[in-house]
């Protein structure tokens, strides 16, 4: 590892000047989760990735002494436990910061630069499509997006909270967990718009919820047991609004976000099959699109404090 830089111990979290941006044409970048692969030698122990979102893994590694190649998509990161030094260096610029609970680190696209990371880290990484930047700009009716800034262990709390729910909240229910990640990422995408671009860009508060008719239409189509389309794309798409628009008119109309209002409803017909009926509770996490009974149980004492047995023996 390279000597420390002698450095003000409250400017430790603020970046340096920027690092090297590559001049590769955006095909012949890695894709980061390939890179990360490379540069931390080994594989994430969660990830869940979306051709139209990116991608959200969790990591944990040892000490990194590389290299970190230019990337397509812009990797932002959060440390949910630990403190370890980060030191990013291209020529003469360095940057130092300390990745700990309540920082973030971003790497934009096409960046490189050398890391010396000494010891052991628990990270949850997005990788984020410029293209998603482009569409929440556009959607929100602003401009293109500024180039993101480079931050190492830069202090955001909303956006390290926002990024680890990720590794927590997932559920094992394949529709759940598909409109969760969409909402997180356009949400992540607009807190980058607005706290790390070279051009910050201003949201305004939402105006109104959706028509009447709009909000039933949604509503049945959350409902269905069908095998109707529940992302966010298709949420939008049959409102005629932007999936920026149409998550904020949502919850406008009902209080909560689509995939709050989801999953409350499947608990509510949980507690129903659960309270009502004699079915087995591995054939209750079947019929509400949960890969397996462990998942179904672990989602069901988030929201209730206890298992779905323990529930329904007090119930009865």
């Amino acid at each position: 590892m390279s000597n420390p830089i002698p450095h003000d111990p409250l400017k430790a979290l603020l970046v340096a000047p920027s690092a090297h941006q590559s001049d590769l044409p955006v095909d012949d970048r890695r894709p980061a989760d390939a890179e990360m692969s490379r540069v931390l030698k080994t594989a994430p122990l969660r990830m869940a990735s979306d051709p139209s979102s990116g991608a959200i893994a969790y990591w944990q590694h040892g000490a990194l002494h590389d290299v970190v190649e230019p990337m397509a998509d812009h990797v932002i990161m959060a440390y949910p436990t630990g403190v370890q030094r980060l030191e990013r260096r291209n020529g003469k610029s360095v940057a130092i910061g300390t990745a700990r609970s309540g920082v973030v680190t971003i790497i934009p696209a096409g960046s490189s630069a050398r890391w010396d990371i000494p010891g052991l880290v628990n990270v949850v990484q997005l990788y984020l499509p410029h293209k998603t930047l482009e569409r929440v700009a556009r959607e929100a009716d602003k401009d293109g997006p500024g180039a993101l800034l480079e931050r190492t262990g830069h202090a955001d709390l909303i956006t390290s909270r926002l990024l680890l729910s990720a590794a927590d909240a997932l559920e094992g229910n394949a529709a759940l967990d598909a409109l969760f990640r969409h909402q997180l990422t356009d949400l992540l995408a607009t807190r980058l718009l607005a706290a790390h671009a070279g051009a910050p860009t201003t949201f305004q508060p939402a105006l109104g919820g959706l028509a009447p008719t709009t909000l039933r239409r949604a509503i049945e189509r959350l409902r269905s047991d069908s095998d109707a389309d529940v992302s966010l794309a298709a949420l939008a798409a049959d409102a005629g609004l932007s999936r920026f628009h149409f998550c904020r008119a949502f919850k406008e109309s009902t209080g909560l976000t689509p995939h709050a209002w989801l999953r409350q409803y499947r608990l509510e017909q949980a507690m129903n099959m659960l309270r009502d009926t004699d079915t087995s509770i591995a054939l209750v996490a079947a019929e509400l699109g949960y890969a397996s009974q462990t998942a179904f149980a672990a989602a069901f004492r988030r929201l209730t404090g206890e298992t779905p047995s323990d529930w329904r023996r007090r119930l009865r």
